[in-house]
């Protein structure tokens, strides 16, 4: 028996999310190695799916509201994540070691959103549904914070310098 690719969809989607899950939560987790290329691609790419739920905002009944708000503690998370990163040299490349309780806890309410969805009707059938207004709410903390933190960042690493300092 041959399944279909829609046939596995229902089971591809889960170890997809878990993967995407398991990338983010390692990255809130001990030093990083900074790589600049790939946090500009990520504040262009955050800064589409920011304009992309601005617009969603408008056309969701009642969203823009919450989704404001899903922002302002976006930034705020981003700032008090900022506050708390270390950034440093080690051997010659540049580090920065992220507070795990911010990136943690964004990482915790999406996931907890995305099992109420799945375990309450919302799994493979939720894109004909009507966008949840909390779900959207936490997308807009969690790009908010994106991209607070990730120009933050920059700005941070810029001060650190382009090299190490002499010993």
């Amino acid at each position: 028996m041959i399944l279909q690719p829609s046939q596995m969809l229902p089971y591809a989607m889960p170890v997809l999310v878990g993967w995407v899950l398991y990338r983010r939560v390692r990255r809130n987790f001990g030093p990083q190695a900074w790589k600049p290329k790939r946090t500009w691609l990520r504040l262009v790419l955050i800064t589409l799916v920011a304009l992309l739920l601005a617009v969603a905002a408008a056309f969701v009944p009642h969203a823009l509201l919450p989704m404001a708000g899903g922002a302002a503690v976006g930034v705020l998370l981003g700032w008090v994540g900022l506050r708390h990163t270390h950034a440093e040299w080690r051997n010659g490349v540049r580090t920065y070691i992220p507070n795990p309780w911010v990136g943690g806890l964004l990482t915790l309410a999406l996931a907890v959103r995305m099992i109420w969805r799945f375990t309450h009707g919302g799994g493979m059938q939720g894109a004909q549904q009507q966008p949840s207004v909390l779900t959207m709410a936490i997308a807009a903390a969690l790009v908010a914070y994106t991209l607070c933190y990730s120009i933050g960042l920059v700005l941070r690493m810029r001060e650190l310098g382009e090299h190490p300092p002499q010993a």
